[in-house]
């Protein structure tokens, strides 16, 4: 897409969300979950959207299939698990981490040239392990460290230096900056510092929705093909065992599903149909049970999402509740008023 035709970067404003999830016990409504939802139809349109789907807001970690696919169109000749990894927010896993000293490997690099925060693994399972072994935190424990050895590898292949890959004037960062435009269709409105360190790109939700329904609906063999295939044949690499985003994408067949920090979630389908959620307060508890709802509005059936709809709320330590999506989010109730 060339830059005369990308839409202007979204507004930065504090965000105007939306009730999307409500806390129910016993019949009354004891909390109230504010975010912001879109689903983008098959060709790209907008079919539902609640909250503020176009001002400007930080992905996260949900922006890193396109980082992959930036680094793919510059040369990475990953694919499969190594390549799903690239766009993973890992657990820490043992495979999380051989793979990502693999990718060290081939880029003729070490773990000292990694310039990403120290860390403990991200699962928490694998953190009491590793700090009980006396381990301490390290930069190819944290979760973004396959992303980052896949920079390294990206810069060695273009004679790019490696000093300095984080720098968003570096070309690394410029190339990945070009991409984010390229698929979002709009133009960035503010970098920052991610937590790992890497510079994050301010998009809108809706442009967040249509980079990724970009990836999955492109043609097989293109860098977006790729990326999306690595990620679906995978998703344990790009995520780890047990994690909500894996069990989703193995759910639904065909999906893509990439989560992120503060609330952030992306999914999309192979003929382009998308969602993406933002969740004001970053509360993973609503984040899994709207995103399953937008899909349903979405049109994927709801047979598929029924682990996904949220944990009962208990008292006494039986149920007498549970975290609902608003009715807007409800396909049922969407096809009885039509």
């Amino acid at each position: 897409m060339s830059s005369s035709s990308l839409a202007d970067a979204p507004v930065i404003r504090e965000p105007l969300h939306a009730p999307v999830a409500h806390l129910v016990r016993g019949g009354v409504t004891e909390g109230v979950h504010y975010g912001s939802v879109v689903v983008l139809g098959a060709g790209g349109a907008v079919e539902l959207q609640l909250g503020d789907v176009e001002a400007a807001f930080y992905p996260r970690s949900a922006l890193k299939p396109v980082q992959a696919v930036a680094m793919v169109r510059a040369g990475l000749p990953l694919d499969g698990e190594l390549l799903s990894l690239t766009a993973a927010s890992h657990s820490g896993e043992e495979r999380h981490l051989a793979g990502t000293r693999r990718i060290l490997e081939l880029a003729g690099v070490t773990e000292d040239d990694l310039r990403n925060v120290q860390d403990l693994p991200y699962d928490p399972a694998v953190r009491d392990r590793w700090t009980g072994e006396g381990r301490t935190p390290s930069r190819l424990a944290q979760n973004c460290s396959g992303k980052h050895a896949a920079m390294l590898y990206t810069c060695r292949l273009n004679g790019w230096s490696l000093d300095g890959y984080l720098d968003p004037a570096h070309p690394l960062q410029q190339a990945i900056a070009e991409i984010v435009e390229d698929l979002t269709g709009q133009r960035i409105a503010r970098v920052t510092v991610d937590g790992c360190g890497a510079p994050l790109f301010s998009v809108s939700l809706q442009g967040l929705a249509r980079a990724v329904s970009r990836v999955t609906a492109s043609a097989p063999g293109t860098p977006e093909a790729r990326v999306a295939d690595a990620m679906r044949a995978h998703p344990e690499m790009a995520s780890g065992a047990g994690r909500d985003v894996a069990a989703l994408m193995h759910a639904v067949p065909g999906l893509l599903a990439k989560d992120g920090f503060e609330g952030v979630e992306v999914a999309a389908l192979p003929d382009g149909r998308a969602v993406a959620v933002k969740i004001s307060d970053g509360a993973n508890r609503a984040r899994v049970p709207v995103i399953a709802a937008a899909l349903a509005r979405a049109g994927v059936d709801p047979a598929l999402l029924t682990e996904f709809a949220g944990e009962a709320l208990l008292g006494g330590g039986e149920p007498v509740g549970s975290l609902r999506p608003v009715r807007a989010l409800d396909p049922v109730t969407v096809r009885a008023c039509a």
